[in-house]
């Protein structure tokens, strides 16, 4: 038995829950609401740091987000985009600020056409694009306001041949390799990084 893949098709938001072939007044805009409205959250600032640097890059977001893609964005250019994200507050309580790391090991891709794993490890973006959320006041946090973060691009070559780790970066080997941008010029610095 062969049972293909499902694609996924944008959704609006106002679909409705079922039970017995009738419409509950529950829709999906409140799962949405429900699951996913902590944006300091780890796994879900990851998801929308994705949408930001999508935005940026002018990305179709018509279609909906690959959870297992090769890589997470592609701009409207064909550049391929790995996202990666962190901060210094969390939603929880803190006795200190967070660390700021961020992953850059090469990952076995996962096909969702044929359910097989590639056998070699691998970084399949063009760029990397370092999110961080730079505000330190719990009182004035605010995922959604493009001031609150910074952006550090490196190119795939500069990952590869960084001498230091090649499984995680640290804040500080970044601003030595690469200086922040904003949400403004991400595309631009992008393009620059690939160009080079």
């Amino acid at each position: 038995m062969n049972l293909p893949r499902i694609k996924a098709s944008l959704k609006t938001g106002t679909e409705h829950l079922t039970f017995n072939n009738k419409q509950l007044k529950f829709t999906l805009l409140d799962f949405w609401k429900w699951s996913i409205s902590d944006l300091l959250s780890n796994a879900t600032r990851g998801v929308l740091s994705e949408f930001i640097v999508a935005t940026a890059v002018k990305a179709d977001i018509k279609k909906p987000r690959e959870e297992w893609a090769r890589y997470d964005v592609l701009s409207k250019d064909g550049i391929k985009i790995e996202v990666k994200s962190a901060a210094y507050l969390q939603s929880w309580f803190q006795k200190r600020y967070s660390s700021i790391q961020f992953s850059i090991k090469p990952a076995r891709y996962w096909d969702p056409d044929t359910n097989k794993i590639s056998n070699e490890k691998e970084r399949y973006a063009d760029v990397y694009v370092f999110c961080l959320l730079k505000e330190k006041d719990k009182t004035k946090v605010d995922p959604l306001n493009m001031d609150q973060w910074e952006f550090y691009v490196l190119s795939v070559d500069q990952i590869n041949s960084y001498r230091r780790s090649q499984t995680s970066i640290t804040l500080n080997s970044l601003q030595k390799l690469t200086k922040p941008v904003d949400y403004g010029n991400l595309y631009n610095e992008i393009k620059n990084r690939v160009s080079n």
